[in-house]
């Protein structure tokens, strides 16, 4: 990276301050050289885009093949009545720069499913939303083999989930001081921590492929340790299975064939994976369909989260999903890993 690139004006850091004095001048740099490709440019890609260009990024490719909607309004700001017809991402553009000028914004009209491993090495972070799991497979193998951070998420109706594989990642957390002094007496006394002092501790993080995790078998698992697995990844391997044979995803308008697929799908699916079937309720297969904008921002939020504190390098990022459960209003996050 150029020194004149990683070079703060006084304009941005006015602009940041905020947030200069929440994660450090040294992680805002490292934001202001970062280069993403965000995938998708739906619900969730309208609040991950949003969290990113406000944080000070230093330039955002919007990627979509597909015209806006009526149904795109449900959850989309980023979007105007006016748009209607027009490819999503080229008019998400405009919204997108007033937020932040000192974002360089641009489009891409093409899908990502024709595009080849070259493509993606011009990001620093790629970010895939709304995509078969096909696609996201493939796009991470990229990624990873060219130490390109990488993230995916999607929404279905009432949940939703984010996944990052950062690959060996390096960041800093602070924590409160130890003083040398100790309180208590004997030999079960603790060093004190002083709260108003804090230390920077260098570590580093490694992430497993999305394909890799997704294959995770279960079987001969202690129950006490299957119980600390949230539903909602069974559930995502389900749906995201309904995508590939389907060839699209739940729709409000067939929600009783879907259903009734679904629950077929999640008794193949259960048993590939070696967990009994009785692990996941039925009730979720009437609650998959649509974005819901209110799902949308509680996932965006994260994710967008996440993909600062990989750009930044600033605090452990999460290792490697979050779920999010609507109807029980809960997120989780889990390590999935094939080992």
């Amino acid at each position: 990276m150029a020194n004149q690139d990683q070079l703060i004006t006084e304009d941005e850091a006015e602009l940041y301050d905020r947030q200069i004095r929440l994660w450090g001048l040294d992680a805002q740099k490292r934001l202001r050289v970062t280069k993403m490709l965000l995938v998708g440019l739906g619900g969730l890609g309208a609040e991950v885009c949003k969290n990113i260009v406000l944080a000070g990024i230093k330039s955002i490719t919007l990627m979509d093949d597909q015209i806006v909607t009526e149904a795109d309004f449900f959850s989309q700001f980023l979007i105007t009545r006016e748009d209607v017809g027009k490819n999503r991402a080229t008019a998400s553009v405009a919204r997108v720069q007033e937020l932040n000028p000192n974002v360089i914004v641009t489009s891409n009209e093409t899908s990502v499913t024709d595009k080849e491993e070259a493509f993606f090495k011009q990001f620093d972070i790629v970010c895939l939303t709304y995509c078969k799991p096909e696609t996201i497979v493939k796009v991470n193998t990229f990624c990873h083999e060219n130490n390109i951070q990488f993230f995916g998420g999607d929404i279905f109706g009432f949940y939703g989930y984010s996944f990052s594989d950062l690959n060996e990642h390096n960041y800093v957390e602070e924590k409160p001081k130890k003083n040398k002094g100790s309180s208590g007496e004997g030999p079960s006394k603790k060093q004190k921590v002083d709260a108003t002092e804090t230390v920077f501790i260098k570590r580093t993080m490694h992430f497993t492929r999305f394909k890799e995790a997704l294959e995770k078998k279960w079987g001969g698992i202690p129950e006490k340790e299957m119980k600390r697995v949230p539903p909602v990844f069974f559930m995502l391997q389900v749906l995201l299975k309904f995508e590939s044979v389907m060839g699209r995803r739940p729709k409000p308008q067939s929600a009783e064939n879907d259903r009734c697929k679904i629950l077929e799908l999640k008794k193949e699916v259960l048993q590939s994976l070696d967990v009994k079937e009785d692990y996941l309720k039925d009730d979720f297969a009437s609650l998959v369909a649509g974005e819901l904008s209110p799902v949308c921002a509680i996932v965006g939020g994260i994710l967008g989260q996440e993909v600062i504190k990989a750009a930044s390098q600033k605090n452990p990022p999460h290792n490697n999903f979050f779920f999010y459960d609507g109807e029980q209003s809960v997120g989780y996050v889990d390590c999935v890993k094939d080992s």
